[in-house]
């Protein structure tokens, strides 16, 4: 929004200057050329007309570019590395160590989660000896990566050389050579393509990535095309201790991946799915509590893990609340906007006695892809902006079907809005993901036309059994 505010002042001091520029040559020239006195509604028309389309120019070349989303792919595994509930218990019995306790704890987690018998575990749960091991983690990685590439690709048929920037983000799971270098070789781009990896920034570096990609098509004049992929790595991150908030995420985090092709070329509107009409992100790392709600760490026996604390969903709810706050201005009619204003100011006269009225969020977006983190956090979200079943149905059904993909979550509800045929053109939809540290990211598309089932939508076979009754 910042940056927007000072394009606009910068276009407004352009705009001055060439008027003021023409103002001063007019004067000149009329003073000193005295046949022009003497046709002077004509000079004038002729210089206005100059003017104008002096100042279309300088809009064309000023003005900022659009940040489209030509297409996604999201990864869907083998069916034989469906994660059931009998799977899982095989897993945790036959190779590893856990109390008696600690498997009860998961195993009511789990039943508890919202999580179907259709999601996906990573390859070495399946192994005769199912040791999480990086050869392990870099199969499970590359299995996501370049099966979501090369359904893109086909799809858009862009060739890889024109690939201008590259993002990569896996929040937990940092290899090296990066992740963008294996994409690199593996699709031989070009030289001076730009790469990008983002770690360490939990389940909202897929909103935050595409915001990075929109920020640099906005600003870099010689880019045309931005290839984003949106993947995480789980097997180094299990944990096989018996420490309860680290159990947490051995039942809640499945495999997923997706990828997404954007551009900066406003030709592309005409096969664009989506358009990039607003973004944000916010930071509330200073509170310690904020920060400490999901947190990597060692246990008591030194196995790492990654600790989900009962803060996580009070500071969820609390952080989306300030969030709102930021966001509400550039997305909600005026007519909200004015009642929230009104009661603001009353809740804030009336010293405490009375709270401001949450805004209708419905009334800005057609569709919401809300953050599936698990069954605590939808009914977290649902509570803080009011939101009936009908609106986090598609946050249900994604967990129950494919469990928490940490970053990559949201491309998943994005297919199943698809699959259901849901999506008009000119709908607003309205994405939005919590990540670690603590951050909460939104992106609000614009949709340049009506969704289909694709033939890669990992809903395909599955969507006529959907919704279902999860909770």
């Amino acid at each position: 929004m910042v940056e927007q505010v000072l394009m606009n002042t910068q276009k407004l001091q352009i705009a001055f200057l060439a008027l003021f520029s023409f103002i001063a040559l007019l004067h000149t020239t009329l003073s000193y050329t005295p046949i022009l006195n003497a046709h002077l509604p004509l000079t004038l028309s002729c210089a206005l007309c100059a003017l104008l389309s002096l100042l279309y120019h300088l809009h064309l070349h000023t003005r900022p570019r659009p940040t489209l989303l030509l297409d996604y792919s999201c990864y869907k595994p083998p069916p034989h590395h469906h994660c059931t509930l009998a799977a899982a218990e095989y897993f945790i019995r036959r190779g590893a160590h856990f109390a008696p306790e600690s498997i009860d704890f998961m195993r009511n987690i789990y039943l508890k989660s919202g999580l179907g018998n259709q999601t996906y575990a990573p390859p070495f749960i399946f192994d005769e000896n199912p040791i999480p091991t990086l050869s392990s983690a870099l199969q499970e990685s590359q299995q996501g990566i370049f099966s979501s590439i090369d359904s893109l690709l086909a799809k858009t048929r862009i060739d890889p050389n024109q690939i201008d920037i590259l993002i990569v983000t896996s929040g937990s799971f940092s290899p090296s050579p990066s992740p963008s270098s294996l994409i690199v070789n593996r699709y031989k781009l070009k030289p001076d393509v730009k790469t990008y990896n983002l770690s360490g920034m939990g389940c909202s570096s897929g909103v935050i990535s595409i915001d990075l990609a929109a920020n640099v098509l906005r600003t870099c004049k010689k880019v045309r095309y931005a290839l984003v992929v949106i993947t995480e790595s789980i097997s180094l991150n299990w944990y096989p201790g018996d420490n309860r908030p680290m159990l947490v995420s051995n039942c809640l985090f499945r495999v997923g991946c997706a990828a997404a092709i954007l551009t900066n070329d406003p030709s592309g509107r005409r096969v664009a799915k989506m358009e990039l009409v607003h973004s944000l992100r916010t930071h509330h790392g200073a509170d310690d509590r904020a920060y400490h709600a999901a947190f990597q760490e060692e246990d008591d026996e030194g196995n790492t893990g990654i600790s989900l604390t009962k803060d996580l969903i009070r500071v969820a709810g609390l952080n989306l609340r300030e969030h709102m706050r930021v966001l509400a201005p550039g997305v909600l009619p005026l007519s909200q906007l004015a009642s929230y204003v009104y009661s603001a100011a009353t809740a804030a006269v009336s010293r405490g006695e009375s709270k401001p009225v949450v805004p209708d969020f419905t009334t800005a977006f057609e569709h919401m892809c809300i953050h599936t983190g698990g069954k605590a956090v939808i009914k977290q979200v649902g509570r803080v902006l009011r939101l009936g079943e009908e609106v986090t149905e598609p946050a249900r059904m994604s967990l129950n079907r494919f469990g928490n993909t940490s970053s990559s979550l949201v491309f998943y509800e994005l297919a199943y809005f698809e699959a259901k045929g849901r999506v008009k053109r000119g709908d607003k939809m309205w994405m939005i993901a919590f990540g670690t540290g603590f951050k909460v990211g939104s992106l609000v598309w614009k949709w340049h036309r009506d969704s289909s089932l694709e033939s890669d939508n990992p809903w395909e076979d599955c969507i006529d059994r959907y919704p279902l009754k999860t909770w």
